[in-house]
């Protein structure tokens, strides 16, 4: 093998690295391992990194609703329905469906109130206790928080 070729199957064509971490960027990929003719590539990208510059950001959309009077009681209540885990609430199956409940809606114990998406799963929500629903304290596609009281039923 000659000093060119040698040179040539070490050099890395730069271009190629922009165009494959575009792609990685545009659909969103950690990373990308390409391989040709003994030359590997991997191009990866922190995304740890972008999580805490959102959490920020999302954790401001919570506190509008809990400005008023009624979130505030809603917390303490008796009767409040607490998440199970840290997510994004939805109060129906679709965005073009009915919400599963409204307040004055009439529960049994074991009726689904919302789901809680976390990690691309998502988590049914359900009435511990038969009642009445008072209140309900978050809204569709809010984060949330561990223990943060979601629906109130009487």
């Amino acid at each position: 093998m000659t000093k060119d070729q040698a040179e040539s199957n070490t050099s890395v064509d730069i271009t190629l690295v922009e165009t494959i971490a575009e792609i990685v960027a545009r659909l969103g990929l950690s990373e990308v391992e390409v391989e040709q003719t003994g030359l590997r590539i991997r191009v990866a990208r922190q995304i740890i990194a972008a999580a805490p510059a959102a959490a920020p950001v999302a954790a401001a959309v919570p506190l509008a609703p809990a400005a008023g009077a009624a979130p505030a009681a809603g917390a303490d209540h008796p009767g409040a329905v607490k998440s199970p885990m840290v997510g994004t609430a939805y109060l129906r199956p679709s965005p073009s469906s009915a919400p599963f409940i409204e307040v004055g809606t009439p529960v049994k114990s074991g009726d689904k109130l919302l789901l809680v998406e976390a990690m691309k799963t998502f988590n049914e929500i359900v009435a511990p206790r038969a009642g009445t629903v008072t209140a309900i304290l978050v809204v569709d596609g809010q984060p949330i928080e561990y223990d943060q009281p979601l629906v109130v039923i009487e």
